[in-house]
């Protein structure tokens, strides 16, 4: 066993790595209060255009934490079928619940493999998994929300161009057209 002092030593060496990482990437990052061996960094994306995760170095392991999408509103097991299915496949990481039904990305890596390359490859699954999977799970845990969501706007003259990529639940052709607000066309 290490010491506490090579204990100490090991994780101070992880958050080094962990804040030049960030700096490098020009990630926002800051440590919520009272936890300085927490970090709390914004993940840029595009289909979820930012994932907030929660890096937290322990006395042995960097612990990994983000959130993906809320409850499902429906087709539950559906849902939780495909991120078990995903799980297999990915690195570093695995699609979790909490006890309310929210969808996290979680993992953990010794400290000992906390390098500027594992960290860079860790953020990078997370957002390849919550990014890249956000439509999809929006697709089967919420295609009616969407589907409301869409004839709302639609009825107000209102932009639905965030809703593009489920134009095939709402039931509008893929002709990229928008309803234009002030004429009422499309």
């Amino acid at each position: 066993m290490a010491s506490a002092s090579e204990a100490e030593r090991t994780q101070e060496a992880a958050c080094r790595v962990l804040e030049q990482v960030f700096k490098d990437a020009e990630l926002d990052w800051e440590h919520p209060e009272g936890s300085p061996r927490t970090y709390v960094v914004t993940l840029p994306g595009t289909r979820k255009l930012a994932t907030t995760c929660a890096l937290t170095v322990g006395r042995h392991t960097l612990a990994v934490n983000a959130f993906v999408v809320r409850h499902p509103d429906e087709n539950h097991e559906a849902v939780y079928r495909w991120l078990l299915e995903r799980n297999v496949r990915m690195y570093g990481v695995s699609y979790s619940v909490d006890r309310l039904g929210d969808v996290y990305l979680t993992g953990r890596l010794p400290l000992s493999a906390v390098t500027p390359e594992e960290v860079d490859r860790l953020l990078g699954s997370v957002v390849e998994n919550a990014d890249g999977s956000f439509n999809t799970l929006l697709e089967l845990g919420f295609a009616e929300a969407i589907r409301r969501e869409y004839a709302w706007r639609t009825s107000r003259g209102e932009s639905t161009r965030n809703l593009e990529a489920f134009r095939h639940l709402t039931g509008e052709g893929t002709s990229g057209e928008e309803r234009s607000p002030e004429s009422g066309e499309a």
